[in-house]
């Protein structure tokens, strides 16, 4: 984090030199994908509960709400946010469900990003791991990457030994999960509604990510565009920081070595995680405050909790008590 914010500073250095329009179309990018990415989750929630009626810009709110929350927070905390919110808007829907139509709607972007991947590591475009404590800007991640993977492949197994154990303990855990894929049983419904979204999301990234190389002056192409989507897509996977902040920075500066100098790849990389930071923080707490009249979410899913467990609920602006 220390590394990112000493980024900052080298974004300000370039600020006057940014091209504003170029800057602009990168923005209207990122909202369009967002839109994009939420009609995908629709129809496959569309899918799961077909005799529930529900509006689209209710999973539109709810997307961007999850989006703007993981854009502060680490560890995926916007997806709590994003469930709760589809809960309200989703008529007798089962959290169980809407986390398996969020699994569902990774499908694609796992084998995308995985394609990308391996192009990567065959065309040696990314660091080794022996190289990665010695990036520009390293941060402690990149020092201290075994560990990461450790803790990463433990939470992973206590995900799968709560699985297990809640299946075995809920009756009908399976068919919940089961209800969250249903729309792969029909592949002209998940090609036509589904990755046809999700295929004009990676269409707006790269192209944002073109426009963003654009406005701060970096040799705009579609290899570039692709390495820098490939570092993304590395720090999504590791979300200790907000947003993956410090890591993707490093990554960036590496890749693109050659390309620019050091301090206008560090501006480039900063500059475009603050814009998309902003942009999603924008619309993600618009989307909370529109939708539930408040923005402290979790005091309003506490408060729900406990109408539901029949207890009094407190405000929306309170803590409810035990």
């Amino acid at each position: 984090m220390t590394a990112f914010f000493h980024g900052v500073e080298s974004f300000f250095g370039h600020f006057a030199a940014i091209h504003w329009q170029f800057l602009a179309l990168a923005v209207v990018c990122q909202l369009v994908r967002t839109a994009a990415v939420s009609r995908a989750w629709f129809n496959i929630l569309r899918a799961s509960y077909p005799r529930q009626r529900f509006r689209w810009r209710g999973i539109y709110g709810a997307y961007a709400a999850g989006v703007g929350v993981n854009a502060i927070i680490p560890a995926r905390v916007g997806d709590v946010a994003k469930l709760y919110i589809a809960r309200r808007r989703v008529p007798d829907s089962t959290y169980t469900t809407l986390a398996s139509t969020q699994v569902a709607l990774t499908v694609f972007d796992f084998a995308l990003a995985g394609i990308l991947l391996l192009w990567a590591l065959a065309a040696g475009v990314l660091p080794g791991l022996s190289v990665l404590p010695s990036l520009p800007d390293g941060n402690w991640f990149l020092q201290h990457y075994k560990l990461m993977l450790n803790i990463l492949l433990v939470i992973l197994v206590a995900i799968l030994v709560g699985l297990v154990l809640a299946a075995h303990r809920i009756q009908d855990f399976r068919q919940r999960v089961a209800q969250g894929f249903a729309v792969f049983r029909d592949r002209s419904r998940y090609f036509g509604g589904v990755a046809f979204w999700q295929a004009w999301d990676w269409t707006l990234r790269f192209v944002a990510i073109y426009f963003f190389l654009r406005a701060f002056g970096i040799p705009a192409s579609a290899h570039n565009a692709l390495l820098v989507q490939v570092t993304q897509s590395l720090t999504t996977v590791f979300p200790f920081t907000p947003g993956g902040a410090g890591t993707e920075q490093a990554l960036i500066v590496y890749v693109l070595g050659g390309e620019a100098s050091r301090s206008s790849l560090i501006a480039f990389a900063v500059g475009m995680k603050l814009t998309v930071l902003i942009v999603n923080v924008g619309i993600g707490f618009a989307a909370i405050a529109i939708m539930l009249k408040t923005l402290h979410w979790r005091r309003a899913a506490e408060a729900d909790r406990a109408a539901e467990a029949g207890r009094e609920p407190a405000p929306a602006g309170e803590t409810p008590r035990a």
